[in-house]
């Protein structure tokens, strides 16, 4: 069960459908396993679809009514068989997030003793900054800062990064004003989904600084 959910201003953009791409698909895998935030969304969209409902109409233009009907009289194209989508491989039991279909997803990459990351290229938006990361148990992040606002929904396994533990489900949301070094729980490797915003992770050391440019975060 989650104990640590989406700040109330992420799920106010998820229901505008303004929220960028990336924190999309963070903030919907958080979605798919809380009723609690599934709940507070429905509310939302509620309230919003109220507002929509209070706004003066305002006239169409003439014919778009017409150019309507005729996109839809249009033929569909017939859909093409798609070769089987390969991802990386995951722990007995543990399922993707539906948040993460129609993405591209590349195999673990790895970057030192038990720790490896996979980028993850998001549709309609190749600017994108997101990723996996999967470390076992007992390893360290190196500790650090952000550049902008750090979302990361822990699929699988738990780490603590002084100010609390993350189990998975919690989603957590950081940015400048949080400097930590998160840690995997004894019990299990950790798998995270992450999407930056706003700026790159700021590394304390130079070697972590220099993994953090070659990945791109």
């Amino acid at each position: 069960m989650s104990t640590h959910h989406p700040a109330d201003d992420l799920l106010l953009s998820l229901a505008a459908g303004s929220l960028d791409r990336a924190s999309a698909i963070v903030v919907s895998a958080h979605l798919e396993s809380c009723t609690h935030c599934c709940q507070q969304l429905e509310l939302l969209e509620a309230v919003g679809g109220e507002l929509l409902a209070d706004i003066e109409p305002v006239d169409m233009e003439i014919g778009a009514f017409s150019r309507t009907l005729e996109r839809l009289d249009q033929p569909v194209s017939v859909a093409v068989a798609q070769v089987p989508v390969v991802r990386p491989d995951l722990p007995a039991g543990m399922h993707w997030p539906r948040s993460l279909d129609g993405c591209d997803i590349t195999p673990w990459k790895r970057l030192g003793p038990g720790m490896r990351w996979s980028r993850i290229t998001v549709p309609g938006d190749p600017q994108a900054n997101a990723f996996l990361l999967r470390m076992a148990a007992g390893m360290e992040l190196a500790a650090h800062t952000h550049g902008g606002r750090e979302l990361t929904q822990v699929l699988y396994g738990a780490f603590d990064d002084g100010r609390d533990v993350w189990r998975a489900g919690d989603l957590d949301d950081a940015d400048g004003e949080v400097h930590h070094r998160p840690v995997v729980t004894a019990e299990s490797e950790c798998i995270c989904l992450v999407a930056l915003t706003g700026g790159r992770t700021r590394f304390d050391g130079f070697v972590a600084r220099a993994l953090g440019a070659w990945m791109g975060i």
